[in-house]
C-alpha cells in the first residue's frame, strides 16, 4: 500500500493533478473566508464540490500535507507573478517601486492566497524558523543593498529596513480578513511614498 501511494505521488495521471488542484483551490479560499481552525477538511470538500472527505484524504495524507501543499502553491504563484513585475526594472527606485506595486498586484489578481497563507504560518502548521525569515526579506534587502551600493538610497540599517517594508506589505492580508473592501491601490501609493522617502538621499 505504501509503495502503491508512493508511485501515485511520484506519478500523478492528469485526473489527479486536476483533483490536487481543485482540492487545493478550495482550501485557499476556505481558509481565507472561514479561517484556519474552521477550514476543515468537510468544509473543504464543500467548497470543491466534492460528495465525500475521503477525496481529500486520496490525495492528502493530512491536513498538514495539504497545507504544505498550499504553501508551495502560493509560494510559486507569487514568485512567478514577482518575477514578471521585477522584470527589467532599471535603477534601484524603480525596483523597490515594482515590488511594493507587484506585491500588492499579486493580493489584487490572487485574493484568497496570501490570507490563507497568513493563516496557516500564524496557527503554527507552516514552519516558520530564521531560515524562512531570512528568505522572506531576501528580494527587498537586495533591492536595498543595491541602492546602497549605487548611491541612490542613503545609509540605512539594510536589515531594519527590509523587516520594516515587508512586514508593512505582510500586514495587508491581515487587514483584508476585517476589511474584505480595502482599497489596495491606496496602499501601494501610500506605501511607495512612504518607503521612497525613507530610503531616498537627504541633501
Amino acid at each position: 500500500m505504501e509503495a502503491t501511494t508512493r508511485r501515485k505521488q511520484q506519478h500523478p495521471t492528469l485526473t489527479e493533478q486536476a483533483r490536487r488542484a481543485q482540492i487545493i483551490a478550495a482550501a485557499i479560499e476556505t481558509i481565507a473566508r472561514l479561517g484556519y481552525s474552521r477550514a476543515s477538511f468537510a468544509q473543504i470538500a464543500k467548497q470543491a464540490g466534492l460528495s465525500s472527505t475521503g477525496l481529500i484524504s486520496y490525495h492528502f495524507t493530512s491536513k498538514k500535507d495539504l497545507d504544505w501543499e498550499i504553501v508551495k502553491e502560493i509560494h510559486g504563484r507569487l514568485a512567478q507573478h514577482m518575477s514578471e513585475a521585477m522584470a527589467g526594472v532599471p535603477d534601484p527606485r524603480s525596483a523597490l517601486i515594482a515590488y511594493i506595486e507587484g506585491l500588492i498586484g499579486f493580493m489584487k489578481i490572487e485574493p484568497f492566497a496570501l490570507q490563507a497563507m497568513v493563516g496557516i504560518v500564524m496557527h503554527g502548521a507552516f514552519d516558520y524558523d530564521a531560515g524562512a525569515e531570512r528568505e522572506s526579506v531576501s528580494g527587498i534587502s537586495e533591492i536595498l543593498a543595491w541602492g546602497q551600493a549605487e548611491g541612490v538610497f542613503r545609509s540605512f540599517d539594510v536589515r531594519v529596513m527590509a523587516t520594516t517594508i515587508q512586514r508593512s506589505l505582510d500586514g495587508i492580508p491581515l487587514a483584508q480578513m476585517t476589511d474584505p473592501d480595502l482599497d489596495l491601490d491606496t496602499y501601494a501609493r501610500e506605501l511607495v511614498e512612504l518607503f521612497t522617502l525613507a530610503t531616498q538621499q537627504r541633501g
